[in-house]
């Protein structure tokens, strides 16, 4: 059996795919689109495609959306796992593979906000998760929740309930969509999820810039994360001072963060490991590797390093 393992984190965006070996190094970078089962079946030959060419690895774990979450879901995508990557491939949630990464493999809570949102938390009293319900049930916090309250807000506008024409008008000049296309354009797309996340982009730059309408979005964005990331480590007993990171690319914006920061009263620990470095851990350690500084050191460099990154 070789001496590699294979890490993959994949939401409803994109995927990203590391073979590392003993040392840490990233020996292969892979990247795609996201693997959302709800968004039909395409997940499979993408996560085929992603595998092809890779050669034998010791182990695998693969993070994935919707694991644990629904049981024919979650039957298909270990089932393809280990026709690709071997017997003992592992699928966990991609949330959880986020928690590992950020934190290293330690307790606390783990705030992610992607194209959807939850806290996830490992104290005295367990694993808990708060959130990730998906976005039929709201999803708040995350670019989706982001991207469906900008278009609620510009439809106000269009159809008379709302004078705020700035904000319309900024952020579809920014999409490059004419208000008569709007609804084919957030309609008419084979992944509407991942359109409507995309639209978080638009938001923060208008927010940046110091549009009021944008700002007020990411304020009740970094609420809604908050509340999540409080009630996760309250039902999983962490104790205070509370140990908490974050993941996901919502986190890129410094408005949120920073209001989240301050929501949660203190500083966060800055993520240790992207989500598919917390996968790699987490096949290192199911294939008996000695998770030692060392490992981790050079995991992170290689991870970051642009040569390796796809």
């Amino acid at each position: 059996m070789t001496d590699l393992v294979l890490g993959l984190d994949s939401g409803g965006t994109k995927t990203d795919l590391a073979v590392v070996d003993r040392t840490g190094a990233v020996l292969v970078r892979r990247q795609g689109e996201g693997m959302d089962p709800t968004a039909g079946p395409a997940w499979k030959d993408r996560l085929t495609g992603l595998a092809s060419g890779l050669g034998p690895v010791s182990t695998a774990v693969l993070g994935l959306p919707y694991h644990d979450e629904i049981a024919e879901v979650t039957a298909a995508q270990l089932a393809l796992a280990r026709a690709l990557f071997g017997p003992a491939a592992q699928v966990l949630n991609d949330v959880a593979v986020a928690f590992e990464g950020a934190l290293g493999g330690a307790d606390g809570v783990l705030i992610l906000a992607g194209t959807g949102s939850m806290a996830w938390a490992r104290g005295p009293l367990g694993t808990h998760r708060v959130g990730g319900w998906g976005a039929i049930f709201g999803d708040e916090g995350s670019a989706y929740w982001i991207g469906c309250a900008a278009l609620a807000r510009v439809s106000r506008h269009l159809d008379g309930r709302s004078p705020d024409a700035a904000f319309a008008t900024a952020l579809l000049a920014w999409l490059g969509v004419a208000p008569a296309d709007l609804l084919e354009w957030t309609y008419q797309v084979p992944d509407a999820r991942a359109t409507v996340a995309s639209v978080a982009v638009g938001v923060s730059r208008l927010a940046y810039h110091g549009d009021p309408t944008a700002i007020s979005i990411l304020n009740q964005c970094a609420d809604h994360l908050a509340q999540l990331g409080k009630t996760a480590a309250k039902v999983c007993g962490a104790p205070a001072p509370l140990r908490w990171s974050y993941a996901g690319g919502v986190m890129k914006d410094p408005l949120v963060l920073a209001k989240l920061t301050t929501a949660m009263g203190h500083l966060p620990d800055p993520p240790l490991l992207s989500p598919v470095g917390g996968a790699v851990l987490a096949a290192a350690r199911s294939a008996g590797w000695p998770l030692d500084p060392s490992f981790i050191a050079q995991l992170q460099l290689s991870l970051h390093d642009p040569t390796t990154r796809p």
